[in-house]
C-alpha cells in the first residue's frame, strides 16, 4: 500500500513523502491516526494543494516543540513518596507521577511524552534522568528525585 505522509512520522519517512507500507499498518494506524492518506491521483493532488499549509502547520509545531524544551531545560521535579528504611518504595515511581508532579510544579506534559527507562517505574529512593520525546525531533532529559515522605 502507498500513502502520502501529512505528518513526520519516526522511522518512515518525513511530511510529503510516498512511502510503501504493509496494508495493515496504514489502513489501521496511519490512515485513522491522520498520519497519511491513500496515493491516488485525487489524494495527491489535494496534497499539492494543502502542502503549504501543512507545511506550516508542522513549522508551529516543531517551535511548540523547541520552546517547551528550553522551558524544562535544567528543571528538576521531586516526588515525596513513603519508602522502607533501606530505600525501596512502599509502590513505584510511574509516568502518570511525573506528568503530576509536572503539573503541580507549572509544566505542561503528557504521559505518552514520557519515555521511562527499560526497567520500568522507578521502585527506589534517588535521583534518575528521565527522556522526554517531545515531538518527532525534539527529545528533553528531565531530572526527577524521589525523596522519602515524611
Amino acid at each position: 500500500m502507498e500513502v502520502i505522509l501529512l505528518k513526520n512520522v519516526s522511522k518512515l519517512g518525513l511530511l510529503g513523502d510516498k512511502v510503501k507500507v504493509r496494508s495493515g499498518y496504514g489502513r489501521n494506524y496511519l490512515l485513522p491516526g491522520g498520519y497519511a492518506v491513500a496515493a491516488t491521483p485525487a489524494n495527491l493532488e489535494a496534497f499539492e494543494a494543502r502542502r503549504a499549509e501543512l507545511e506550516r502547520l508542522a513549522a508551529e509545531n516543531l517551535a511548540e516543540a523547541e520552546a517547551r524544551k528550553a522551558k524544562l531545560a535544567g528543571v528538576r521535579l521531586t516526588i515525596a513518596r513513603k519508602a522502607g528504611d533501606e530505600g525501596r518504595l512502599f509502590g513505584s515511581v510511574g509516568a502518570a507521577d511525573i506528568v503530576e508532579a509536572a503539573i503541580q510544579a507549572g509544566f505542561e506534559l503528557t504521559k505518552p511524552e514520557i519515555r521511562l527507562p527499560p526497567g520500568g517505574p522507578f521502585r527506589a529512593l534517588g535521583e534518575y534522568e528521565v527522556a522526554l520525546h517531545l515531538h518527532t525531533d525534539v527529545d528533553a532529559q528531565l531530572k526527577v528525585d524521589i525523596v522519602p515522605e515524611n
